[in-house]
């Protein structure tokens, strides 16, 4: 599948209304942060909404009630471009993210199997594709990451359990799936001669984040029933290079960041399976060889709490990479580990007396390093499983960053709502990212 944009129609929708933009010290610091709600749009069974804020009106005090200053609805020319080109309109929004210049934002469908490219200047979506059916027949776009070289769009297809690969060219506005490149997670067979899936061993393949390294050349792909396997995302199909099991790295992991010479990836919980689960790890950024043995090179675990109501999820570092934070939905706080010492510092407890059951999910910092915007989740949550996702304040929580990331404190909530017609709040934050403008 193959689509385009016209380059001059990107170019018009940069200029219209405005003066061409030309970047200086004090613009560099301007920014938006996006916010992906997952409930369907007003009346529809589909669609969803992505609530743009402008960036320094969040970064005093924001009122509650702070309007956001776009939002696009996903169920108007969002839907229709993806029922042009695939015949199915996109359900549950999920995850999003911005290619390296910002001016392209990559959003995947869990429930429908979808990835949107917006251009973010315009905030129209460009192309639209969906991912193959996979295990079952199954398909899902649970995380579409985009590599930072911009070459490529790495996509967890779920329940399919399919690995998948977007080829990608922003300039030019061709987005390509490329079916070579795919890795099928069900069947493969690791270098090792060992089954991707296998009981005992990796229990259930569907993939919940691709992370890529700042050289776009390793994908660190966290599996739903434990282990995890890197990738070289740029082979054609991408091949591992390194195999983990799941005593080594416990499942269901989502969150993940490159910060201090290594990237940390997190386990959670939210399933059935495994309700509860608080696990960090730091994975080397070399040493990877498709020869080594399993579970080579070795991750240090920083911390694991699996005996408390724990669910790790979104993960974000500090400016400079000094601290990482990991958001835990059922407990409502932020542990805070220290990349030079491998240190757990004192616990970020969120809730308060407006917001006694916040359930953060992701986190993004701003440009300045200064503040931190976490989603919240809502009391009727679409993914993740009830008992550790259900939130009391749908919305994005602005934190101010104390001590360089070793602290943080509370400075606001901005609600976000979606009233159905019987009363019911369906708003359900998932998606956050910062984009510069």
């Amino acid at each position: 599948m193959k689509y385009r944009f016209s380059s001059r129609t990107a170019f018009t929708a940069l200029c219209v209304g405005t003066a061409l933009f030309v970047a200086t010290p004090a613009a560099a610091q301007d920014y938006e942060v996006w916010v992906v709600d997952q409930s369907n749009s007003t009346g529809k069974t589909f669609g969803g909404a992505i609530h743009i804020y402008d960036g320094p009106a969040m970064n005093g005090n924001p009122a509650a009630d702070l309007p956001p200053i776009a939002k696009i609805d996903l169920a108007g020319d969002t839907a229709t471009l993806c029922m042009t080109n695939t015949g199915t309109n996109p359900v549950r929004p999920h995850m999003l993210f911005f290619n390296s210049t910002g001016k392209f934002a990559v959003l995947s469908f869990v429930a429908s199997g979808h990835v949107v490219i917006f251009n973010a200047v315009s905030r129209q979506a460009v192309a639209c594709l969906r991912t193959a059916a996979g295990a079952g027949g199954a398909r899902q776009a649970h995380a579409a990451v985009p590599s930072p070289d911009d070459t490529f769009i790495i996509v967890a297809n779920q329940n399919g359990k399919l690995l998948e690969r977007i080829e990608s060219d922003y300039a030019a506005g061709v987005f390509t799936l490329n079916p070579a490149a795919t890795l099928n997670l069900a069947t493969c067979v690791t270098p090792n001669g060992v089954a991707c899936e296998l009981a005992g061993v990796r229990p259930d393949n569907a993939p919940i984040c691709p992370l890529v390294d700042s050289t776009s050349s390793l994908g660190f792909v966290t599996l739903r029933g434990g282990g995890l396997l890197v990738v070289n995302p740029r082979a054609t199909p991408m091949a591992i290079v390194a195999e983990y099991d799941a005593q080594t790295v416990h499942g269901n992991g989502c969150g993940g960041v490159e910060a201090g010479g290594s990237m940390y990836l997190d386990s959670g919980g939210a399933t059935a399976a495994n309700l509860a689960e608080f696990d960090v790890y730091r994975f080397p950024l070399t040493g990877y060889d498709a020869a080594n043995p399993v579970n080579s090179p070795m991750p240090l675990t920083v911390f694991s709490d699996d005996v408390g109501e724990r669910d790790a999820h979104g993960v974000s570092a500090t400016k400079a990479g000094r601290y990482v934070w990991v958001a835990d939905r059922h407990a409502g706080v932020v542990e805070v580990f220290n990349t030079l010492t491998n240190d757990r510092e004192p616990t970020l407890d969120l809730k308060s007396a407006s917001a006694p059951d916040p359930s953060p999910d992701l986190m993004d910092l701003a440009p300045a390093g200064n503040r931190m915007f976490i989603s919240l989740r809502g009391p009727t949550p679409l993914t993740g499983d009830p008992h550790v996702s259900t939130g009391t304040t749908p919305g994005v929580m602005v934190m101010r960053i104390e001590e360089g990331g070793r602290r943080g404190d509370v400075i606001g909530i901005v609600r976000i709502s979606n009233i159905d017609a019987g009363g019911v709040e369906r708003a359900d934050p998932h998606g956050i990212r910062v984009r510069r403008r």
